[in-house]
């Protein structure tokens, strides 16, 4: 089985699918639609029934049940796109075997060095298979490690027709990485009682709580004049920008946030003395703090509106989803499932909280209740990303383990 994802992980991380924040179609690159044509293909080569694409790119498959058993449907759900923070195009993956402990130089004419003394979770992963970037582009471990999974674990029940299994669902979902990922998503097409997203990161991780997020936009507009008599008439639209970021608690940004904390993350800051334009994440657990950031961040555009004219200074701030543990308390079974399955393994689960979202914080509210599992990698969305082969084969063995437990508790008809 490590051969056959490793090879499928090389396959998948070939095709650039890169989303695209500004693009308005779906999906937003056509890449995206390239490698979903391949996974179709996949998927019926694999012996999956009920293979489809539709116009948005969504892939969907299913696994017939083999018990008599009145097994609930589930989902297992990974994401096709790969981050816009840095380039995906042209991924060059390399193979690490038995990984030293030592520094892994991605990129020799580049001086580009993957060192456990920057990135000291290395030393977990020594003696294990690492596939690694060649330091020029990222990896797309995110998520196509958890395609790989979702894939290898379905061609392997397939082949192993004595391990009785309910009903379950595969997707394969657009544009995730720019919070789109559910807006076209049909469940009632996907037609499942729960789902799990692969989309984690170490051995063990299982998640069920994600930030409550919201976007916001501001922009400032100024008045140019020639600095010489702009005395009294100029008005600098990035210095009023920096009066707003200024306003904000310095201390509550990622770089200084972990566990349970919120922040206020400045994205972007584009502009010149005519017209500046600010990007934020506002991001938190509690969702009454969430509702209080941003009234604080409305209160200061405000304040400022009084000082420099309600026309200068615009701000649009759009929720983007909220903590799915709202959703997944209720059915939390699904939670146990998956942390038993792990303990079967001899895996240790590590339950904590999501600081991010997955397409799952979104479904859960769409009425797809849908944890997250690790798959893996590391240091996303950069040319520092790295994945576990050793964890993937764990990971995969996770899916497989999953399916087993809901047959094996359901009862007898």
């Amino acid at each position: 089985m490590k051969k056959e994802i490793i090879e499928r992980f090389k396959t998948y991380v070939q095709v650039d699918t890169q989303s695209n924040e500004s693009s308005q179609t779906c999906p937003t690159t056509e890449g995206q639609l390239t490698l979903g044509r391949m996974l179709v293909d996949e998927l019926k080569q694999i012996g999956m029934e009920d293979v489809t694409i539709d116009a948005n790119g969504y892939v969907m498959a299913t696994l017939l049940a083999n018990t008599d058993k009145p097994v609930p449907t589930i989902g297992f759900l990974a994401h096709i796109d790969t981050a816009t923070d840095f380039t995906g195009e042209g991924v060059n993956p390399q193979i690490v075997e038995d990984y030293d402990g030592g520094d892994i130089v991605l990129n020799q004419a580049q001086n580009i060095v993957l060192s456990p003394r920057d990135f000291p979770e290395l030393a977990d992963y020594k003696g294990q298979t690492l596939i690694t970037t060649d330091g020029t582009t990222l990896l797309g471990a995110d998520d196509k490690a958890g395609m790989t999974e979702i894939m290898t674990a379905m061609a392997y029940l397939i082949q192993h027709p004595e391990i009785k299994h309910g009903r379950v669902r595969v997707a394969f979902t657009p544009d995730e990485e720019i919070g789109r990922g559910p807006h076209r998503f049909d469940v009632a097409a996907f037609d499942a009682s729960y789902a799990y997203t692969m989309d984690g990161g170490p051995l063990g991780e299982l998640q069920y709580e994600s930030f409550n997020a919201a976007a916001a936009r501001i922009t400032c507009t100024g008045k140019i004049v020639h600095p010489g008599t702009a005395k009294g008439k100029m008005v600098n639209s990035a210095k009023i920008a920096m009066e707003i970021n200024s306003r904000l608690p310095a201390e509550e940004a990622p770089e200084y946030t972990e566990d349970y904390e919120g922040f206020f993350h400045l994205i972007s800051i584009n502009g010149n003395v005519e017209e500046t334009k600010l990007h934020y994440l506002i991001r938190d657990f509690d969702r009454e703090r969430f509702e209080e950031r941003k009234a604080e961040l409305r209160g200061i555009v405000e304040e400022l509106q009084e000082t420099y004219g309600e026309q200068r200074i615009t701000l649009d701030i759009k929720d983007q989803y909220f903590n799915m543990r709202e959703k997944i308390e209720p059915v939390k079974e699904i939670v146990d499932i998956a942390h038993q399955a792990m303990v079967n393994l001899g895996i240790q689960p590590i339950v904590r909280p999501i600081r991010g979202g997955t397409d799952g914080s979104q479904l859960s509210y769409m009425g797809l209740p849908t944890p997250n599992i690790f798959t893996g990698g590391e240091n996303y969305h950069g040319r520092y990303e790295y994945v576990s082969v050793d964890t993937m084969l764990k990971a995969t063995s996770v899916i497989i383990e999953i399916v087993k437990l809901f047959e094996m508790k359901s009862a007898e008809v």
